[in-house]
């Protein structure tokens, strides 16, 4: 497996190509994330890994796009990110994002608010969200994610964003992606040749 550890940082995943915008990590290859495209060709790797970077980036949705362009179709995509109510997040002044468990279904087929938003397409493997220590240890961060054992408790998780998240805090977000490319390509290809036959036409 070829993997892509965005953000890396000095705590670069073993095995890893590391990708990082400062020379004093331990990145293989500098890039500043804020410009696209990256430095890989498409469908280069198996595994994207990005910890505690997409809440940094200047722009979310052509962050997901790049990582989806390098990453090969049935490739995973891991992302961690804190949670919006993290009251962490606001002692680090480069923080620009806030997240919660579903701001990334821009980008899950029938799940899309907007649908004209992207192309890119992926499939959620998992949803995790880690809480701070007291309600952890009370059972509440069970209790969030209790639709990781069976899809019919997923009401927990939208009832603990919706009335619970800012009493009951969040710390960490961890989201695993399947990335989907067969449909976009064959919707790529069939543009693509309704543009010639249009073109033939005239």
């Amino acid at each position: 497996m070829k993997v892509l550890d965005v953000g890396c940082g000095i705590n670069k995943q073993p095995g890893a190509i590391g990708l990082d915008y400062n020379p004093r990590t331990s990145a293989d290859v500098i890039h500043d994330l804020g410009e696209v495209p990256y430095p890989f060709a498409d469908n280069e790797f198996d595994e994207i890994i990005s910890r505690h970077t997409i809440e940094h980036v200047p722009d979310v949705m052509a962050f997901i796009t790049e990582l989806h362009r390098i990453t090969k179709n049935g490739g995973r995509i891991r992302l961690v990110t804190p949670h919006y109510t993290n009251p962490d997040w606001a002692t680090d002044p480069t923080h620009r994002n806030h997240f919660n468990c579903f701001s990334f279904n821009v980008f899950i087929p029938k799940k899309q608010n907007f649908e004209f938003y992207t192309d890119v397409k992926l499939k959620p493997i998992s949803v995790y969200v880690s809480l701070l220590n007291l309600w952890k240890s009370l059972g509440i961060e069970f209790f969030v994610n209790l639709d990781q054992k069976s899809p019919r408790f997923r009401f927990t998780r939208k009832f603990w964003e919706h009335y619970l998240s800012f009493i009951c805090r969040g710390k960490e977000l961890h989201f695993e992606f399947e990335v989907i490319k067969e449909n976009l390509a064959t919707e790529r290809t069939e543009n693509t040749e309704g543009k010639n036959l249009s073109a033939k036409s005239q």
